[in-house]
């Protein structure tokens, strides 16, 4: 059985910076605000007609699968990770196959939101672990703002999401002591509406009912965040999931190189820091430039790490997410 590992990476963010400022301008927030409470100085918005979730996956993959050091046509599947998607259906994996030129390699699409980067190398993990695929493109994407309430009334969620994406290239390794050593995923749909978007969806209206509805207080179509609860779970699941991990492949948080948490909120990751006796070296996070960009902030943060040098050969590197659903999971590499 062969075990898979990162061979490229690769991440795409908009120009347009969208700072806190900028947003007080529009609603009732300001930094100070922003900052205390999430970490947050900026976030990367798209500018209308520029980019979409799937041409933003696409720049981001295109990167990865250079770094790989393999031609496009080595892809032998494609798992793509978005709330955001271009089309209610279908999902954006088949519009990356498309738009990069491949053939007609399978494509899954992953509705795990905040974890949905984390479920997508668990997946890609597992298919070259039985040797059914060698080059999978795992890519997380995200565009929010076309989608949130950008006024006083939506400035609690507002003001954390941004745009952007992420993707790697998960290959063979021969070596049982490299690249992917376990993955740990959870879901608890018990608390689904604590952070969530109800509508546009089928569960309780009719098509008809949405369209000929027209209410502009109608909430249900923005992203809705009970925030301290959401806080609370996450806190405990990402130390829980971390550990889990850590002690399938009897290690310790000592062992950790590089924790790459999804970027949520500052202080959450900045909660686990402590709990685990991580230095600031041990933890990478950019959440203070590109705001919580769901599926795609491991991703981006990911490689913005190994740019910079922080991600390097056999360090331990732990990817860890929390989000709605909830769901979480981690990852745990031997680089």
């Amino acid at each position: 059985m062969y075990n898979s590992k990162i061979a490229g990476l690769g991440f795409f963010v908009p120009e347009n910076v969208v700072t806190n400022d900028d947003l007080s301008k529009i609603m009732d927030t300001n930094d100070e605000w922003i900052q205390e409470r999430t970490g947050i100085k900026e976030r990367r918005h798209v500018v209308k007609g520029e980019d979409t979730t799937t041409s933003m996956g696409v720049k981001a993959a295109q990167k990865a699968i250079e770094r790989a050091g393999i031609d496009k046509n080595d892809i032998d599947f494609i798992v793509f990770a978005t709330l955001s998607p271009d089309y209610y259906f279908p999902g954006p994996g088949v519009l990356v196959q498309r738009d990069l030129g491949l053939k007609t390699v399978g494509a899954l699409d992953i509705r795990n939101q905040c974890s949905g980067f984390v479920y997508g190398v668990s997946v890609a993990d597992q298919y070259i672990k039985s040797g059914m695929y060698k080059n999978v493109l795992v890519i997380g994407s995200e565009l929010h703002s076309h989608g949130l309430d950008m006024t006083t009334r939506g400035r609690g969620v507002s003001v954390i999401f941004g745009d952007g994406a992420g993707a790697a290239v998960l290959t063979r390794e021969e070596d049982p002591k490299k690249g992917v050593l376990s993955t740990h995923l959870h879901s608890e749909g018990e608390h689904a509406e604590e952070l969530s978007l109800i509508a546009p969806g089928m569960g309780k209206r009719w098509v008809t009912d949405i369209i000929g509805d027209a209410d502009p207080e109608d909430t249900s179509y923005y992203p809705y965040m009970n925030g301290q609860f959401v806080f609370k779970n996450a806190v405990v699941r990402f130390s829980e999931v971390i550990m889990e991990g850590l002690q399938t492949n009897n290690l310790t948080p000592a062992d950790i190189d590089m924790l790459i948490p999804h970027q949520a909120n500052l202080r959450i990751s900045q909660f686990i820091q402590k709990k685990f006796g991580l230095s600031d070296d041990q933890v990478f996070n950019n959440i203070m430039k590109y705001g919580n960009t769901t599926a795609a902030s491991i991703p981006i943060a990911l490689t913005e790490a190994w740019e910079a040098g922080k991600v390097k050969e056999d360090d331990l590197v732990v990817l860890a997410a929390f989000g709605s659903g909830f769901t979480w999971g981690s990852v745990i590499i031997r680089w």
